[in-house]
């Protein structure tokens, strides 16, 4: 996959996020309905992170194999940076919520902050993940991996179109008037273009050590992600129906993958 074909399609894995944003114009949007779709990313996710690990420890696993006749520096310095990447991503989202989103929340509760205020809060931590999500994009592109960089812009499309909905969220709950499409727009920006941007890096700066730590970055922020989805649904209610969203994700992220390795074959 060539630098022009990885840009343009991970640009369209990032701005998805607008297929779910006019969800913020909408005052009563059905619980059914945010219930399903919330699941449906989960299912998605899920599959993702398993094949986001599988791919980031393959390179670790070779090392563990060199390193009976090699120096073992390298399997170190694998290792070291899978686990900077999972952590920087998962724990630097947790903190972010904790300082950012969470403290603007509050703020809403005492009347302080507006719908509007919390949104871009929600866009801007979106956006650091999507980042990853395109590091993880361009470096498999690069790679060669042209199965699990099309599994990753399709899953990441697909969760991306969900995203949108958390964005729109705040405006969804009847307090304040509803968001213009330039407002919307400008959101959509600060969420998906990270993943543009992400995917430029990524291919530019190919390495078998930058690509172990892009995965691991994309896996610690899927990882955010499904946690505060799972939380998100529970809060929801209707396990009945979420279980089927979920089911239905991975199923479908998994028989993307099977016809995308089948036609790589």
């Amino acid at each position: 996959m060539d630098f022009a074909s990885t840009v343009v399609l991970g640009g369209f894995a990032g701005f998805t996020i607008f297929i779910g944003l006019p969800v913020a114009r909408l005052q009563n949007l059905s619980p059914h309905v945010r219930a399903f779709l919330n699941a449906l990313a989960v299912g998605i996710l899920v599959f993702l992170l398993y094949d986001v690990l599988g791919k980031a420890s393959d390179p670790i696993h070779q090392a563990i194999t060199d390193a009976h006749t090699q120096n073992v520096g390298n399997l170190i310095v694998l290792v070291l940076l899978f686990a900077l990447g999972l952590g920087v991503s998962l724990l630097g989202l947790v903190y972010f919520d904790r300082v950012v989103i969470r403290r603007v929340a509050n703020e809403t509760r005492t009347g302080e902050a507006t719908p509007s205020q919390l949104a871009l809060m929600i866009a801007i931590g979106i956006g650091l993940h999507n980042f990853a999500e395109g590091l993880a994009i361009g470096q498999s592109a690069r790679a060669g991996a042209i199965s699990l960089a099309t599994i990753l812009i399709v899953g990441f499309a697909l969760h991306n179109a969900t995203e949108g909905f958390g964005v729109a969220s705040p405006f969804t709950s009847g307090a304040g008037k509803r968001p213009s499409w330039r407002q919307l727009g400008l959101l959509g920006l600060i969420a998906g273009g990270p993943t543009f941007l992400g995917t430029i890096v990524g291919y530019s700066v190919y390495s078998t050590p930058v690509f172990v730590l892009s995965l691991a970055l994309a896996a610690g922020s899927i990882l955010y992600v499904v946690a505060e989805l799972l939380n998100a649904g529970r809060k929801i209610g209707m396990r009945e129906l979420a279980m089927w969203g979920m089911f239905a994700g991975f199923i479908a992220a998994y028989l993307t993958d099977l016809i995308l390795t089948w036609g790589g074959s």
